[in-house]
């Protein structure tokens, strides 16, 4: 209880990171409670198109192209973000971990040729691979969270690599070892603990960095139509932007808020978690 108050106070420390995690909670709130404001599809057709936000009672921010309710596709739209979002995150720190883990604790050649990948993988802009990715398999969401995954590893590969090679040769390690640990058991269970906190500082930036790729996908018109996502709102807007202007604005603005509240959490984490600031 007394480690939890310590990481709390410490999280609160930064007026920014409580501002993030307010942010962060309703919009948390707005997926949770999607189906109970709307419980029709939100893809429907709900009333005439184009209206302006405040215009119609029944659409308090207006409808789209087609006639569909913007404030049921927000709502909606919030859970499909978090839903990338998290997936992307976890199947991106996974694979860092195990590679980056793996390259920090046998060092030589398994380094060598785990690095070599990741540099391969870090050769080509993250964007341009995800369009490779998704033009081969198809723009399912499915297929589109686990290629944002795959793309978004090599940052966390090297930054639990760093992380190892600061631990493998501490007394804990070597104490393991004499007591004849496995490796799997001494990487996975007694250094990896130690190594976590940048990770899961830094995974906060990736779980950025899949919503706007995801968002990008769909303005594009590359990720499923068959979605109420914040990015194919936004995409369905670019043909009338000039006019029409909020039917992408709304979603950008929710995008915007959802980045701004994950990056000031993991500010938030980084001053809770980083031993170096745990003195300021």
């Amino acid at each position: 209880m007394a480690a939890l108050k310590r990481f709390a106070l410490a999280y609160l420390r930064n007026p920014a990171a409580g501002l993030g995690l307010l942010l962060l909670i309703a919009i948390i709130a707005m997926a949770l409670t999607a189906d109970w404001f709307f419980p029709r599809d939100p893809l429907s057709l709900a009333g005439r198109p184009l209206q302006w936000p405040g215009a119609n009672p029944r659409f308090p921010l207006g409808t789209d192209n087609s006639g569909r309710d913007i404030a049921a596709q927000i709502f909606h739209g919030a859970r499909v973000s978090l839903l990338i979002g998290l997936v992307a995150t976890s199947i991106a720190v996974a694979i860092g971990i195990v590679i980056g883990a793996l390259a920090g604790y046998y060092g030589g050649v398994v380094d060598d040729v785990l690095m070599r990948l990741t540099e391969a993988f870090q050769t080509l802009p993250n964007f341009l691979l995800l369009l490779v990715l998704v033009s081969i398999f198809g723009s399912e969401l499915i297929t589109v969270v686990v290629a944002i995954g795959v793309v978004s590893w090599p940052a966390t590969a090297r930054l639990t690599r760093a992380e190892f090679l600061t631990l493998r040769n501490r007394e804990f390690v070597q104490a393991c070892r004499g007591l004849g640990m496995g490796d799997g058991r001494i990487i996975f269970r007694e250094i990896l603990p130690n190594a976590l906190p940048p990770v899961i500082v830094y995974a906060s930036v990736v779980m950025a960095v899949a919503i706007l790729l995801e968002s990008a996908l769909a303005f594009l018109r590359l990720s499923d139509p068959n979605v109420a996502s914040w990015g194919n709102l936004i995409g369905l807007g670019r043909d009338v932007l000039r006019v029409q202007w909020y039917v992408s604005a709304i979603p950008g603005i929710a995008i915007l808020l959802t980045v701004l509240a994950v990056s000031l959490v993991g500010q938030g984490l980084n001053d809770a978690l980083n031993p170096r600031l745990k003195g300021r």
